[in-house]
């Protein structure tokens, strides 16, 4: 009987099956490889990771990282190079079908009203402090850092509060308001550093709590409201990456409240993440798990919505700051997980890396920006001069 050799019948694992020519053409206009090598290429682990992408686009792609189904070294490298080829612009078939629905989803139905108002902050602001904790700095700014000058993230955050204040032109005893003050940072370093009083409005249970922790002994008040209800007369506004919440069918009610609630003589300074286009939806993936009902402006959906109501005085942008931040936070983040992981689970781990790399790409490709506008009535009898 033929011998047969013991190296003959060593078991070599079969190879992952090739993706389906679509995608790896897709996939190829950003130099991304399926199985490949490189720290940016896909490691596919299940051959289902095809059909969800085919079939769900980017929602598939992204809950089949959750599932441990693929894998990739460098998850913001990886987005950078797909969102820079906007090859998320080019998946056809049910793909496109979907986002069809979802561009009809937004315009038909108003997604921010004042029922669903405060969906976002009980899914995302409160499932728990300990993880934003771990996560931001100690300033606890969740919001794009400001890096121009500044080498860690905390002098960065720092940088990008005072930034704030001083663009605001705040001056002690002035009466401030912030729509969406988030765990009170920028409302405690305005009143501990430039001695005005605040009230922060927010819709996140968990925020408010800690916020009024953070704040005690200063003159802020911190309210669980939507911003539709503020009432009042203030010297200056503020909002800091919460306009991304408010959706295009409710940006002229956003800004007739800003305007109705500022002093005339006053400043406006909103601070946001903005699109490089018009764009009628949400990603999908984020729109599920990580900002429900959110919508990206872009400066034309902007500028229109300011027309008529404020004067521009200033609009910086420094969006490829953001990428920096985002990098900080998922380091932070990583460092902590071995106290975090028995609460949250591995597929947490694998959510959240996935939200703040991919973000990062999003950034590094520009798709993403970052802008801070500083808007006044016409009424405003000094002149504004811009600074950085």
């Amino acid at each position: 009987m033929h011998q047969i050799s013991e190296q003959s019948v060593a078991w070599n694992p079969p190879a992952p099956a090739e993706a389906p020519a679509i995608l790896r053409e897709l996939a190829a206009m950003a130099g991304v490889r399926f199985n490949g090598d490189r720290p940016w290429d896909i490691r596919v682990h299940d051959m289902d990771v095809y059909r969800r992408i085919l079939s769900h686009g980017s929602l598939g792609f992204g809950e089949a990282y959750m599932d441990g189904l693929w894998d990739c070294d460098r998850l913001d490298q990886l987005f950078h190079r797909l969102l820079a080829a906007d090859v998320d612009c080019r998946l056809g078939g049910w793909a496109r079908v979907r986002l069809l629905g979802e561009y009809l989803r937004h315009g038909l139905f108003n997604l921010q009203s004042a029922r669903r108002a405060f969906q976002v902050g009980e899914q995302h602001y409160d499932i728990g402090n300990d993880v934003f904790e771990a996560m931001l700095d100690s300033s606890m700014a969740y919001s794009c850092a400001y890096w121009q000058r500044a080498d860690t993230l905390a002098q960065a955050q720092h940088d990008k509060l005072d930034l704030i204040c001083r663009k605001l032109e705040l001056k002690p005893g002035e009466r401030v308001l912030e729509i969406g003050c988030g765990w009170g940072s920028l409302a405690r370093f305005a009143a501990e550093h430039y001695g005005v009083e605040v009230l922060g409005v927010t819709v996140s249970k968990a925020q408010r709590e800690l916020a009024l922790k953070r704040c005690a002994g200063l003159p802020v008040r911190i309210d669980l409201m939507d911003y539709r209800d503020i009432e009042g007369r203030f010297d200056k506004v503020v909002s800091v990456g919460m306009f991304e919440h408010v959706g295009q069918k409710n940006y002229a009610t956003y800004f007739d409240v800003a305007r109705r609630v500022l002093d005339d003589d006053g400043l406006f300074l909103l601070h946001t993440i903005g699109s490089h286009v018009s764009v009628g939806r949400t990603d999908p993936w984020i729109d599920k798990y990580i900002f429900p009902n959110g919508k990206l402006p872009s400066a034309r959906e902007l500028a229109q919505a300011v027309e008529g109501r404020f004067v521009v005085e200033d609009w910086h942008n420094f969006g490829t700051d953001y990428d920096r931040t985002l990098m900080a936070w998922w380091a932070n983040f990583e460092r902590a997980w071995p106290d975090l992981a028995g609460k949250y689970g591995e597929r947490f781990r694998r959510m959240w890396k996935y939200y703040l790399l991919s973000c990062a790409g999003f950034f590094r490709a520009r798709q993403g920006q970052l802008w801070q506008l500083v808007l006044s009535k016409r009424e405003r009898r000094p002149v504004y001069r811009s600074v950085r």
